[in-house]
């Protein structure tokens, strides 16, 4: 049965950070994504979660200066050393959050530097990997749209980052599929999932165009999210989506998940 993560960094912002928890169980949520928890004490968060009785299943590893451009730093040769240090304080994280899943970000990368980009990536992603592996937590790579949201980001199809995945070689690497993103720079989204189902470790969704809850764009997300419950996907689908208003008066569409 579908089940649906409401993501705390786009939703019910309404509230602040720590109260989202409450706020999202109270609409029927139990589990819960986010970008970046690294604002608030682990401890915190993991309060928060326990009392609002929600499972953390996803965010990010540090990315960089994201209020000055950041996007991920994980294909920048430059910054190897300031990356793997927020690798482990993102492990240090998830093992208190009792999450199983870091998306590691490759972040916006010069068309000149493609080469050593991709050479960094890999290392990097090796070494989240290894260490992610004995906390039996997966490592994710994310293709993201660069027509509207990161133009520069180092991948933007899966086919790109399913050959970089298949380059680092580690079972705990997987591919993180946001239908929002693919919408825009590949479409064909129920045959792309069915086809890298095995490959898939997380996916999200948002409608497009806007980026805002399924049911106000172009994606037919009551037929799409049946047939990848049929496929037997058993993850959480991530709900990375801006709500248009109030993020409960906007969850008509999920009625049925929750």
């Amino acid at each position: 049965m579908t089940k649906i993560a409401a993501n705390l960094s786009l939703m019910f912002n309404e509230v602040e950070f720590l109260d989202r928890f409450g706020a999202a169980a109270g609409a029927g949520f139990r589990a819960v994504e986010f970008m970046f928890p690294y604002a608030y004490p682990a401890m915190n968060i993991a309060r928060a979660a326990r009392a609002a009785g929600v499972e953390i299943v996803l965010f990010n590893t540090p990315a960089g200066d994201w209020e000055n451009g950041d996007r991920g730093i994980a294909a920048h040769p430059d910054r190897e050393a300031e990356c793997r240090e927020g690798v482990m304080t993102a492990l240090d994280y998830a093992k208190a959050l009792d999450c199983k899943s870091l998306h590691l970000m490759a972040g916006k990368v010069p068309d000149t530097d493609l080469a050593a980009a991709r050479e960094c990536l890999i290392g990097n992603a090796r070494y989240a990997a290894d260490l992610a592996a004995a906390q039996g937590i997966d490592i994710l790579l994310e293709p993201i749209n660069t027509r509207v949201d990161i133009p520069g980001y180092f991948y933007d199809t899966t086919s790109a980052v399913m050959e970089i995945i298949g380059e680092i070689d580690r079972p705990n690497v997987k591919l993180q599929y946001d239908a929002y993103h693919m919408q825009i720079m590949e479409g064909d989204l129920a045959r792309t999932i069915e086809r890298l189902l095995p490959s898939i470790g997380h996916i999200q969704i948002a409608d497009n165009p806007g980026r805002n809850e399924p049911g106000t764009g172009e994606i037919a997300f009551d037929w799409l999210l049946q047939q990848i419950d049929a496929l037997g996907y058993a993850g959480a689908i991530g709900c990375e989506y801006r709500p248009m208003g109030d993020t409960v008066e906007g969850l008509g569409w999920a009625t049925r998940y929750l």
